[in-house]
């Protein structure tokens, strides 16, 4: 007597039947015309990365190319010891929180505001979004010089007109100083994620609500705040990515001086001032990094939404 196998373990054990040759020339097909961006994206952004990271185990001085040899993980142990950079570490850690979370309340807050009706409300969020619009080094240089300038900046301008102190507003709190620019420049940022989640709100749910009595207050608490949470989660992320990156505002308005030098703007003294290619190149796979493991969140964050669009209800 032969013993038959079920037909679990039949379907586990069956092989798909191979695709017909027309059938794998024309998924070659299709994807034929991506090849020449794939091949572009390799070249430009892969390659110099693999030779980043080939560099990163080198002592490497580019005043004596003659001079380097293997250190093996010594720069990344550089990198993680060193006062001078242990301390950009912890001022991009700051820097990047402080930015990220201020600019979602704030964005919060117009989003908010915006999301209701009133006249001319697509003329005040045209105007909102413009600052995220600005070129990054033309909006530091603007607060560097148009509002902090201790002599004609507007913000002492405004203090000599009520007869406040004139305080230089760089030298007194450089770190204060950047993330105000940042901030300034990343609410309209977090204002537009955050209001497209409150225009994807379930309006008869809402008006549910209002019929049952809830306020304005209950009706946020229970019910907007948590349908938001993942255009938080998904604004903070985005902002967390860009902002761990910043270079711009740094060194244009305190040229990384008064404890503001983040790890970017010392990836670029190590390698532009002191010349050492091997431990700025330390520095910047260590900043890739942190910007990788910040973007998997981010994709995770913005699958999850995808999924709830698509969902049934």
């Amino acid at each position: 007597m032969t013993a038959t196998a079920s037909p679990r373990v039949a379907a586990a054990t069956a092989r798909p039947a191979p695709r017909p040759p027309s059938d794998r020339l024309r998924a070659w097909a299709t994807r034929a015309p991506l090849l020449p961006a794939l091949v572009f994206m390799i070249v430009v952004t892969q390659l110099p990365f693999v030779a980043t990271v080939v560099i990163s185990f080198f002592d490497w001085n580019a005043l004596y190319p003659k001079d380097r040899h293997f250190t093996g993980v010594d720069n990344y142990r550089q990198v993680l010891t060193d006062p001078d950079l242990r301390h950009s570490v912890w001022t991009t850690v700051l820097l990047t929180v402080t930015v990220v979370l201020v600019s979602l309340v704030l964005g919060l807050v117009v989003a908010l505001l915006l999301n209701r009706r009133f006249r001319g409300r697509g003329v005040v969020r045209t105007l909102m979004i413009a600052p995220f619009l600005i070129v990054p080094v033309a909006a530091a240089l603007l607060w560097k010089h148009v509002l902090y300038n201790p002599e004609y900046g507007l913000l002492n301008g405004l203090l000599h007109y009520v007869g406040g102190p004139q305080p230089d507003w760089i030298s007194d709190n450089p770190l204060l100083a950047v993330e105000a620019a940042l901030v300034w420049q990343w609410t309209p940022f977090m204002m537009l994620i955050l209001l497209a989640g409150l225009q994807s709100r379930d309006q008869q749910q809402l008006e549910a609500a209002r019929v049952d009595g809830a306020s304005d207050w209950q009706i946020f608490r229970y019910l907007t705040f948590p349908h938001l949470r993942r255009y938080l989660e998904l604004g903070g992320l985005l902002g967390s990515i860009y902002i761990v990156q910043n270079f711009d505002a740094v060194f244009t308005i305190t040229s990384g001086g008064l404890g503001t030098a983040n790890l970017p703007y010392t990836v670029y003294q190590s390698f532009y001032q002191a010349h050492e290619n091997g431990l700025a190149s330390a520095a910047g796979v260590v900043v890739v990094i942190g910007s990788i493991i910040i973007a998997t969140f981010a994709l995770r964050v913005v699958s999850s939404l995808f999924r709830e669009e698509v969902s049934p209800a």
